[in-house]
């Protein structure tokens, strides 16, 4: 539980960092990352967390309809938090805290459902965290673009990187357990869309991206030699 905790705490903060010390060098090193991350957690999700889901003799086909409800409720979320998850998010100054606050809402409910399935799966766990650093990333910026001071900007970003260990803890209650496989589905849907979403999104013009693709294929090969 231990790493489960600091891994995506870690991540936001290494979000944050990047910002304040590069914040005019790191437009194609998120998208880099983005890629790279994307990949894995699709790659991961397909490798080990579809298969166990499946392999625990449940009925199938109300799996599989709660994984078309995660991305369906991924979808819902990201009218919200106008793409982050991805890469996309703008805030205008016209938006104000109130904008921010909306992004925010969003990214936190997607994060905490993004912790269910974490509690004892590590590959599952580096990936989400991997995937944390570029969304920290944007939400850091987001919020210092809403006038929020670095403090607060920061706290907010330590308050998202403990809400998906939040997520894995809740699995553990008795009254919860039951319903632990389903929760898994769920999120499996919310990984399949955003994984999707980064891999099939092209450049502007649709040009080929050589660094971009390179990066998608070492996130699968990672996931494929660990997995």
């Amino acid at each position: 539980m231990t790493l489960t905790i600091g891994i995506p705490l870690v991540a936001v903060i290494l979000g944050a960092l990047i910002i304040e010390f590069g914040a005019n060098k790191v437009s194609k090193f998120k998208q880099l990352l983005l890629g790279f991350s994307g990949s894995f957690l699709l790659s991961i999700t397909l490798i080990e967390l579809l298969p166990n889901l499946f392999e625990q003799g449940l009925d199938r086909r109300l799996i599989s309809l709660i994984i078309l409800g995660g991305i369906l409720l991924q979808m819902i979320l990201e009218s919200f938090s106008k793409g982050a998850e991805h890469g996309h998010a703008h805030l205008n100054e016209s938006d104000g805290f109130s904008g921010f606050a909306l992004i925010f809402s969003a990214l936190f409910v997607h994060a905490f459902i993004e912790g269910i399935p974490l509690d004892g799966e590590k590959h599952l766990l580096l990936a989400v965290s991997l995937h944390k650093v570029p969304i920290a990333m944007i939400l850091y910026t987001l919020a210092l673009k809403a006038n929020l001071s670095k403090i607060q900007a920061f706290s907010a970003l330590i308050l998202f990187g403990l809400i998906t260990p939040l997520g894995s803890l809740i699995t553990n209650l008795d009254w919860v357990l039951t319903y632990t496989p389903y929760l898994n589905a769920l999120s499996a849907g919310i990984f399949l869309h955003v994984g999707a979403i980064i891999l099939f999104e092209s450049e502007k013009g649709h040009r080929f991206n050589l660094a971009r693709i390179v990066m998608v294929l070492l996130g699968m090969l990672l996931a494929y030699l660990i997995g």
